[in-house]
């Protein structure tokens, strides 16, 4: 595809994505994954894009078990850019859904590591999920108030202290009366 055809598609795809609840209303999940198809057997064999729009089809229609082999895939081709960012979040999203916690943990704390970008928070929102259902709902709880502590209009420093806190290790003595409430100095942020 050249420049022009590839940005046709694109766009193309986003104005699909963008009405998948009047798709599915009209014509079903099926019917939504069946324009997804069309799209993505536009792209050569072996595209990791069009595995990657194809899984994420069956996803967002119920079917996490069918995602999953096509975000494995499109990941091995070598899909690249946000795309990969995406197929690495929703992967983990139906690892998740599909009783898997421990692998989807894995691969959105390696995502967190391997490097950062307007997704970040998608990342630990997903990673905050898979922690509950393991059990650790004091460090997921954690990650999202590491998260939104910076968009909020105030008590940003406030609320990273009490993540912290969710997570550190309890201190014996005086100390930790301090450590547990992170407004004690009252100097807001």
């Amino acid at each position: 595809m050249d420049e022009r055809a590839t940005a046709d598609w694109e766009a193309r795809v986003a104005d699909t994505w963008a009405t998948i609840d009047e798709i599915t209303d009209a014509r079903g999940g099926s019917g939504f994954r069946a324009v997804i198809e069309e799209l993505a057997a536009e792209l050569p064999p072996g595209s990791a894009v069009a595995d990657f729009e194809r899984a994420s089809s069956f996803d967002s229609t119920g079917h996490p078990d069918r995602a999953v082999p096509l975000y494995r895939e499109a990941l091995r081709i070598g899909l690249t850019g946000e795309r990969r960012r995406r197929a690495v979040i929703q992967l983990a999203s139906s690892l998740r859904n599909l009783g898997h916690p421990q692998e989807s943990v894995a691969l959105l704390r390696a995502e967190l590591e391997a490097g950062s970008d307007p997704l970040d928070d998608a990342v630990r929102a997903t990673l905050a999920l898979a922690l509950t259902d393991l059990g650790q709902a004091r460090e997921g709880v954690s990650l999202l108030l590491l998260s939104l502590a910076p968009h909020l209009p105030r008590y940003q420093r406030s609320m990273a202290n009490y993540a912290r806190v969710l997570t550190a290790p309890p201190e014996p003595g005086p100390a930790l009366a301090q450590e547990k409430d992170p407004q004690a100095d009252r100097s807001l942020p």
